[in-house]
């Protein structure tokens, strides 16, 4: 996103306080335009969640942390020590 860019050419010879209008100007252009747009519809829809419904996605984000961490930690313990010891009873290590 591009707050300074420059569409049309300008006189160089403008005051401080002009050149600070025009980029007010241009920033609230873009505030107004906000929601207009293929997101429009997305952000007039979205609300602040209930408590409940906070709660409820809380423990379920919870509860996908710790299966996917217990996978991995299962995956783990696999590699580092069934793995080794199912090779030595087969004699395909020492």
């Amino acid at each position: 996103m591009k707050i300074f860019n420059k569409k049309k050419k300008v006189d160089d010879n403008r005051s401080l306080i002009q050149k600070a209008q025009d980029l007010q100007d241009r920033l609230e252009s873009r505030r107004d335009r906000i929601g207009k747009g293929k997101y429009g519809r997305v952000l007039k829809m979205a609300r602040k969640p209930t408590n409940e419904e906070y709660s409820k996605t809380s423990k379920i984000t919870f509860a996908g942390i710790l299966l996917v961490g217990g996978l991995g930690f299962g995956v783990f313990l696999l590699a580092t020590q069934v793995a080794p010891w199912i090779a030595r009873t087969l004699g395909l290590i020492q």
